[in-house]
């Protein structure tokens, strides 16, 4: 059976708790066991952060609405690139162009 020394497994644990930390949750304030996000959607949430090994609370927000809004913020729109002039296309038969009906009387 081969292990993993520890110094790599810890190495690599590291690296998990790094790259989670600053993820955001929303919790709602009700009571019994928390459920879907969609139960209750009227219901206050706590906005809690992860800091690598405890969640804490950064916020308390309204509604699941204005929860949505703070944990998934719009992307910014990318704007396309201008494309080219592009030469308009002249006569001839080229390679992929359909024949017009006047090259097909011709031939």
């Amino acid at each position: 059976m081969n292990e993993e020394p520890l110094e790599e497994w810890a190495r690599r644990r590291e690296e998990r708790r790094a790259l989670s930390k600053g993820k955001l949750r929303a919790v709602p304030l009700t009571e019994g066991p928390h459920r879907g996000a969609h139960v209750e959607p009227e219901a206050p949430r706590v906005i809690q952060e992860w800091d690598g090994t405890q969640w804490v609370t950064v916020g308390l927000v309204g509604d699941l609405a204005a929860a949505k809004a703070l944990l998934h913020p719009p992307q910014p729109v990318e704007e396309k690139p201008a494309e080219w002039d592009r030469p308009p296309l002249s006569k001839g038969r080229g390679r992929h162009r359909k024949p017009s009906p006047a090259d097909e009387r011709d031939a």
